[in-house]
């Protein structure tokens, strides 16, 4: 058995086969369009059949008709070759004029689920050795998946460095539409799993800070007391990380405050509520339980979010509207900690999201002061990738977070 063939894996190669068969409804047609013949056809469908533990056809004298597991993953699967038939487009753009070549044909060389995660594996880890490692396979079998990519491609992916095997510009290009590809076909099992009644699989979710502290916590909680058998993964990174893996099919959506303009095309947003920000202070600060103007801050001292997030850029707007400057901070933080440390610390004064420090409002640690911030109103809710499959198991969260509001 070498690296390049794996048993007890979804082999793209037979997804390929299995749309076929269903969109032409004959072994005998859809061997001609894969220019294969009939016996390897029929061969690759029954072995996905086997790996996957469910019959895809009905098996009838004029033809084939798709089974209800199979029109489950039929959708999945054309979606992950779909990524995948777009890359050789993706490359001709950034190959030098004239030695563009005309890609009529499939990309073979990507229908290989091992040898694109070796891809994903030197995208991620910069070097053959701990691509190896992480894989549990040898350093000539890594280079030698990286040769066949790179032969296809016809440009180089990846290229030697001081810091080690950085992607070029083609193998960033490629990365989020291989990395997406693989996605949906790691989803195909729990398809099926949910198809049978069995809600399981992971969901990966890019957790902004206004949803960490009450409303994910509690979507959770509800998910996975009444399904078990599903894992469930944040991550708290930067918007602009977050983004990034959600258009690499990595995270299955994001929550938190929603974006819009031209540089977010290609997401979708689904809005639960709206809220202001608030100030925030101590039990017992001098202004608390009082009705305050403008001039009553003068000696404030602010905790305000850091600078070019989207909280400060409306508070600063808002400010600027009512034809006020901007206030100036003492701390920027965005780490709820700190700010929660300080208020109780000190007189100053934190411009924060209610949702944030929610627990602290409901239990009377912190204080809201008698003041309101028009014009700082914005949406939280659901980042999606346009387009996207989701999972059963990240739609039953969707859907228990809607449930919700």
């Amino acid at each position: 058995m070498t690296f390049e063939e794996t048993d007890g894996s979804i082999k793209i190669m037979q997804l390929r086969s299995f749309c076929m068969i269903a969109k032409y409804g004959t072994v005998s047609e859809a061997a001609n369009n894969l220019f294969r013949t009939q016996s390897a056809v029929t061969r690759s469908v029954r072995e996905l059949e086997e790996t996957i533990g469910v019959t895809l056809f009905e098996r009838h004298a004029s033809g084939m008709i798709v089974t209800d597991f199979g029109k489950c993953i039929l959708p999945r699967a054309q979606k992950a070759l779909d990524e995948l038939r777009q890359i050789p487009k993706l490359l001709e753009k950034l190959k030098p004029r004239g030695n563009e070549r005309r890609e009529d044909a499939e990309p073979i060389w990507l229908f290989n689920l091992r040898r694109l995660e070796v891809f994903v594996a030197l995208h991620r880890f910069h070097h053959t050795i701990t691509a190896a490692h992480a894989m549990g396979v040898s350093q000539p079998a890594i280079s030698a998946s990286l040769k066949v990519l790179e032969k296809g491609a016809s440009i180089s992916l990846f290229q030697r460095t001081p810091r080690g095997l950085m992607p070029t510009a083609a193998g960033r290009e490629i990365a989020p539409a291989v990395s997406r590809a693989i996605n949906e076909i790691s989803h195909i099992k729990e398809d099926i799993a949910a198809r049978q009644g069995v809600l399981t699989g992971t969901v990966n979710i890019g957790a902004l800070p206004l949803s960490r502290t009450s409303l994910l916590p509690e979507a959770i909680a509800q998910l996975v007391g009444q399904y078990p058998g599903i894992k469930i993964f944040t991550n708290e990174s930067a918007f602009s990380v977050l983004i990034t893996e959600l258009r690499s099919g990595d995270i299955d959506f994001i929550v938190g405050a929603l974006r819009k303009g031209e540089d977010f095309f290609d997401t979708e947003n689904i809005p639960l509520f709206s809220e202001e920000l608030v100030m925030l202070v101590g039990p017992q600060h001098p202004l608390l339980n009082k009705t305050l103007r403008p001039e009553d801050f003068a000696n404030a001292q602010w905790i305000l979010p850091r600078s070019k997030t989207p909280a400060r850029r409306l508070l600063d707007k808002a400010f600027a509207e009512r034809g006020q400057d901007a206030l100036k901070p003492v701390v920027e933080s965005g780490d709820l900690a700190i700010v929660r440390g300080l208020l109780l610390r000190t007189e100053m004064i934190a411009i924060v999201s209610s949702q944030q420090l929610a627990w602290e409002l409901e239990n009377d640690i912190l204080q809201p002061l008698n003041y309101s911030l028009q014009d700082t109103r914005r949406e939280i809710g659901l980042i999606f990738r346009q387009g996207s499959l989701h999972s059963p198991a990240a739609q039953a969260l969707i859907n228990t977070i809607k449930n919700m509001f």
